[in-house]
């Protein structure tokens, strides 16, 4: 890892040229980040596998019928 002595920001910045919502998507979906603890993700990852599925797609399905079993109880 780097390490940084002292302050990288610079005293000032130039944003003379900017764009403002140059990046803006309407309608985009933020699609956030899942973290499996590593004993999860090792079975899973070993799950998918040995099914000749993709971890993303076993996740996914492990998920769907978990919710329909919480909507079947509701």
């Amino acid at each position: 890892m780097k390490r940084v002595i002292g302050n990288p920001m610079k005293d000032e910045y130039d944003f003379s040229t900017a764009q403002r919502g140059k990046f803006f998507k309407a309608g985009a979906r933020l699609v956030p980040p899942v973290h499996l603890e590593p004993e999860v993700l090792a079975y899973l990852s070993g799950l998918a596998e040995t099914q000749g599925t993709s971890l993303n797609d076993l996740v996914n399905t492990l998920l769907k019928e978990d919710i329909e079993r919480i909507d079947a109880a509701k």
